[in-house]
């Protein structure tokens, strides 16, 4: 009831009453990524939403125009805190979490949760173990278990896992949990980067 029913309804609600407060920041934040480079303001990236279907999800760009695209060994993305590659402007918002505002966007057209299992790379999508595809039976979330409670600390393998663990076991309970947490660990700053 709570995972088909009343989680996307929250969703749509929560996603339509933060719209108008999002646009303030999200002027201020167009502003200032045009400002440093005069490059796009968004970057659409292509992962895996629901059932294994395609999302084009909304972020606001934060490297340079036409970066390089460098993974880790285990195919989790670089990021590292000297990352010739981001801006000055998105540092900031990767460090502030205000590059993954524009995911409201995806809430409003019903791809997104607020909560739910961070959305993979489409090109990591045949690389999934039997263990992890459970993570695609939800909608990708904005945050999640692995984003409030570990971030960037922990590898792919064990990111995967505790998402499909969460597809399996959601609750409003441990959404409410995952919430706050996940406030908690942005303005901490914990577990930014990953090198």
């Amino acid at each position: 009831m709570y995972q088909n029913f009343i989680k996307p309804i929250c969703d749509w609600i929560i996603a339509l009453i933060a719209f108008p407060f999002f646009c303030i920041i999200w002027i201020c934040v167009a502003i200032a990524i045009k400002l440093e480079d005069g490059g796009p303001v968004f970057y659409m990236a292509e992962r895996i939403g629901k059932n294994s279907k395609k999302l084009m999800m909304f972020k606001f760009r934060s490297m340079k125009v036409n970066a390089e695209n460098i993974t880790n060994p285990d195919g989790s993305s670089f990021n590292a805190k000297d990352d010739p590659r981001v801006t000055k402007v998105g540092k900031f918002l990767r460090e502030t979490s205000l590059d993954e505002t524009a995911q409201v966007l995806n809430m409003l057209k019903g791809e997104m949760s607020l909560v739910g299992p961070r959305a993979s790379g489409w090109s990591a999508l045949e690389n999934y173990q039997p263990d992890e595809v459970d993570k695609m039976k939800v909608r990708p979330g904005i945050t999640g278990y692995t984003q409030a409670y570990y971030r960037n600390s922990i590898g792919v393998r064990d990111k995967r896992l505790k998402d499909a663990w969460y597809a399996n076991n959601i609750s409003f309970m441990l959404d409410v949990k995952i919430f706050f947490k996940t406030i908690q660990t942005v303005l901490k700053h914990n577990n930014i980067y990953t090198n």
